[in-house]
């Protein structure tokens, strides 16, 4: 996908959505010195040119019993069968990020479980089950330093 040009005020918008995805638009539009049906349409512009991908609701997986946050490296035997692979992965609703990449592992996924058991069930009974997977190695999270959105910060420099 090429780059999009954005100007400032599409930079503001950006900043204020991704600090609070419910913000009013009126508000965005008081602090951008712009009306309200401005905004409406520069956001389905942004939308639409597959900068902005909807709206996510943060949920905290502790808060629903989800104590134990793994990260895991997944060899396969046979790469070019990934997107096979990542199919059947997203059957298995405890992983929650997948991503295809280079170096020693082929595919990398974050899994959220309750406990140490219910990550042995979904490693053992679902992710080693998947067709062409050739090994895995597992790194529990400690906690999560952070997390955000793509670093914004610095778009009109």
């Amino acid at each position: 996908m090429p780059k999009v040009e954005m100007d400032a005020i599409d930079h503001k918008i950006l900043r204020s959505l991704i600090r609070n995805a419910r913000t009013p638009y009126l508000e965005i539009a008081r602090a951008c010195g712009i009306s309200g049906a401005a905004i409406h349409q520069r956001v389905r512009k942004l939308t639409e040119q597959g900068v902005i991908h909807g709206a996510r609701l943060a949920v905290d997986p502790k808060s629903l019993g989800f104590d134990v946050c793994a990260i895991i490296g997944i060899q396969l035997q046979d790469p070019s069968l990934h997107g096979t692979t990542v199919e059947l992965l997203r059957q298995i609703p405890e992983i929650v990020d997948c991503y295809f990449l280079t170096g020693k592992y082929n595919i990398l996924i974050k899994v959220y479980c309750r406990d140490n058991e219910h990550l042995m069930h979904t490693i053992f009974d679902g992710i080693l089950k998947v067709p062409g997977i050739s090994g895995t190695e597992t790194f529990i999270t400690l906690s999560e330093a952070f997390s955000r959105q793509v670093y914004i910060e610095n778009l009109d420099k």
